[in-house]
């Protein structure tokens, strides 16, 4: 092994270890904000629809300024949009911590900017930055281990943030968070960017704009970015609403924050058996079948009888299934495509991600104060099952010779 070789292989373990640490602290902080709602509710008055506007707020930011950071990303490096995303994510918290935290001021903070921090420091980049390092025959194994260091911190934050909303309230919760941010800030700096991304040919001299004009010309990106809308809607409106949902189901306290524990942890075998199988399968089947499998376990969910043991059914079911979406479509991105602008056009699938985000979020808390309970979100969410598990078949996962290797 030459010594540059030996160089790039160093460069892309760092990387991929600070990806995985940067996504265990955006998206563990970020998966338990329903587990405030009755503080917020109790202490500042927030309705539902108010709080899921937020949280859907949030989410829609965190998509529409993922392009933006995937830009950035691609210019700059990922240490620099990441380290950027962190600020904003900090300062969100901060704020709201120091006593701002009026309606306003919830918006303007946990909504605005912490969506924007969300842009970089979620799951997107980490995972174009990676994808970067690594040719395509292990391209979406390592990106699925960023998904699923992402898992991790989706199963550690409820349990522990539970714990401190009723040993410490839900004020010094947020002065731990901005502890972990600030770790955050640091591990960003250690997120490398190659100069030219493995599978990229260097007398590729496309432009940003030249990427964005071929991208939606190709039927296979439109239909994988509305494919990607469904999985937002579903993540966001579990992820909002369900601590609501098992309350009104009479079910014990405890129970929402063991369901998104349970969904973090069998996140990472589900993220990790998706980013194996799409190196052996086709990413579009893989795709089409975790959608329907997901309205399956929404079924079981919604129809069967309330009970712990449905909801530790739904749980790891349905959190195998969470994030394992990620692998393959970043994989079939940056197969048709190229890895050269694969953080600008990931990003711009994963807007189509967070408008869906933003309506399973924001929709789930107008539909209870409607009707007092999720019933239609849930009845929309089996439709979109459906509708994602039929889309994604026409992909042609063929790539596009200009932007390969020759």
């Amino acid at each position: 092994m030459s010594s540059e070789s030996f160089t790039i292989s160093k460069k892309a373990l760092i990387t991929l270890i600070a990806a995985s640490i940067v996504v265990i602290i955006s998206l563990g902080i970020r998966q338990t904000f329903g587990l405030f709602y009755f503080d917020f509710n109790t202490d500042l008055d927030i309705s539902i629809s108010h709080f899921g506007f937020v949280m859907g707020l949030q989410l829609l930011l965190w998509g529409v300024f993922s392009p933006l950071f995937g830009v950035i990303t691609d210019k700059y490096g990922g240490a620099v949009a990441i380290f950027i995303g962190f600020v904003f994510y900090l300062v969100g918290i901060l704020l709201f911590y120091s006593g701002y935290n009026t309606g306003g001021y919830f918006t303007l903070t946990i909504g605005v900017m912490i969506g924007i921090g969300l842009g970089s420091t979620a799951i997107g980049i980490p995972v174009s930055v990676v994808a970067k390092h690594f040719p395509a025959s292990n391209r979406t194994i390592a990106t699925g281990i960023v998904t699923c260091a992402g898992s991790f911190g989706y199963f550690v934050s409820p349990l522990l943030v539970r714990y401190s909303l009723v040993e410490t309230g839900w004020e010094n919760t947020l002065l731990y968070f901005s502890l972990l941010l600030g770790l955050g800030l640091v591990v960003a700096l250690f997120v490398s960017t190659p100069k030219i991304p493995v599978g990229v040919n260097q007398d590729n001299n496309q432009t940003a704009r030249e990427a964005l004009k071929e991208a939606f010309a190709n039927k296979s990106f439109i239909y994988l970015t509305l494919g990607f809308f469904v999985c937002g809607w579903h993540i966001a409106l579990v992820a909002t609403h369900i601590p609501t949902y098992m309350a009104d189901k009479g079910l014990p306290d405890w129970t929402p924050a063991m369901v998104l524990a349970l969904i973090g942890v069998f996140n990472m075998a589900g993220t990790i058996t998706s980013g194996y199988l799409a190196t052996r399968y086709s990413k579009k089947k893989i795709l089409s079948a975790i959608y329907l499998l997901r309205g399956v376990s929404i079924i079981y969910f919604i129809f069967l009888p309330p009970s712990i043991f449905n909801s530790v059914v739904f749980g790891v079911t349905f959190g195998f299934l969470w994030l394992s979406t990620v692998p393959p479509t970043n994989g079939i991105v940056a197969h048709i495509f190229g890895t050269k602008y694969v953080g600008l056009l990931y990003g711009i699938v994963f807007v189509s991600h967070q408008i869906g985000s933003f309506l399973g979020a924001y929709l789930g808390g107008v539909f209870y104060e409607l009707n007092g309970n999720f019933d239609y979100a849930w009845y929309g969410s089996i439709a979109l099952s459906l509708f994602a598990g039929l889309i994604h078949l026409p992909i042609v996962e063929k790539a596009i010779e200009r932007t390969q290797p020759a």
